[in-house]
């Protein structure tokens, strides 16, 4: 059988994120579990040979890059719908949320989220105009429908209409690499990181749904009220620049501790793998999100937790595994700090909550799921 995978998130170099982490981690175990399928990967650009995950894995290189709405219709809608029509694959896998509408080969799409039907104005205008007018349409036209969370599933349902049959679920998982470290480690990361002292560590791309604006907010009262008993702590803020990031940095110009924040931009696997398991505790409040896997990262890493209450946050945090708040509310943010500042025990029980929790996360399992989609898609 051959499969054709859209494989346009798998990125030369160490720039894989959120839908590239999940299309790597899922796809590399498909091509092993499966050898007796030809997965044809279609990539968008020059690819790295590492994402050839096994001998049964045909790389093809369709042009244009697809960065942009309108070269995002000319890959879909015109390269893959074309090398769909020459070569007519048993079905076609695409774990980034778009798909082709110009073909009848049986579709398989992986939804992460539906973050721009609720906050439009949190992407640009002509990625918004695509979005609106091809996501829908992509989901009605897919055999099998994937969401990471059962409240991306649900969210699904009611915004689409979708038979709640034609969607399964595969969370994602945290890499091998996030494990807790030992004291000594610990102090080495948080002397090159943060000049020994304790810190807060948030993990994610400089975007408007990640909420850092709040965030730094918080970060500030809890500062400002704590005084002298919090004088040592630190904010870590990790991740790229994204889009629309003014804004976070306006906030953090506001603030009256910009001392104790610092920014380190994007940083290697293993370093952040190392920043999880020395940090007090990872915050990560977001307004919305498909899963949320600094989550799991940080709970892989022994590391406690403040998460938001909305969206698929509690869900994936596990009962009792995270500190919750209200990711619009500042002052309840704040207050989260300030226990997770205070209590050791409860940051205790936390990591053992967490630790607890993961055993819901295996990204062979997702695998699987994703290969009964396939499955099921072929024989409608």
């Amino acid at each position: 059988m051959d499969i054709a995978v859209n494989t346009r998130f798998l990125l030369p170099g160490d720039k894989l994120e959120g839908i590239g982490r999940f299309s790597y981690e899922t796809l590399s175990r498909l091509v092993r579990q499966h050898p007796e399928v030809t997965f044809h990967f279609l990539f968008d650009r020059a690819y790295d040979p590492r994402y050839l995950f096994g001998p049964n894995v045909v790389p093809h290189v369709l042009l244009p890059p697809a960065r942009h709405p309108f070269l995002y219709v000319a890959w879909f809608e015109g390269a893959v719908a074309l090398w769909l029509a020459r070569h007519r694959p048993a079905a076609f896998l695409s774990p980034d949320g778009f798909t082709t509408l110009a073909t009848t080969v049986p579709r398989v799409t992986v939804l992460h989220d539906l973050a721009f039907e609720h906050f439009p104005l949190d992407v640009g205008l002509l990625q918004r105009k695509y979005y609106h007018f091809f996501v829908p349409r992509f989901a009605r036209a897919s055999a099998r429908l994937v969401a990471v969370s059962e409240a991306t599933r649900a969210d699904i349902l009611r915004t689409y209409g979708i038979a709640p049959g034609r969607i399964s679920v595969a969370y994602n998982a945290p890499a091998d690499l996030f494990r807790p470290l030992l004291p000594d480690e610990q102090t080495r990361i948080r002397e090159q990181f943060s000049d020994g002292r304790p810190y807060f560590l948030f993990v994610g791309a400089l975007q408007p749904r990640k909420n850092l604006g709040t965030l730094l907010r918080a970060f500030d009262q809890f500062k400002e009220e704590g005084g002298a008993a919090v004088a040592d702590a630190q904010l870590l803020i990790v991740g790229r620049k994204a889009w629309k990031a003014g804004p976070i940095f306006d906030a953090y110009q506001q603030m009256r501790h910009q001392e104790s924040v610092r920014f380190t931009g994007r940083v290697a696997d293993a370093e952040l793998a190392g920043l999880y398991a020395a940090a007090l505790a990872t915050v990560f409040v977001p307004y919305f999100e498909g899963f949320g896997i600094p989550i799991v990262e940080a709970q892989a890493s022994g590391c406690p937790v403040l998460t938001s209450d909305a969206s698929c946050m509690p869900e994936v945090a596990g009962p009792g595994g995270a500190v919750l708040a209200d990711p619009h509310s500042p002052a309840a943010i704040a207050t989260g700090l300030t226990q997770l500042w205070h209590d050791a025990e409860l940051r205790q029980r936390l990591v053992a909550a967490g630790t607890h929790n993961l055993h819901r996360f295996s990204w062979e399992r997702s695998a699987g799921v994703l290969w009964d989609a396939v499955l099921q898609a072929v024989g409608s």
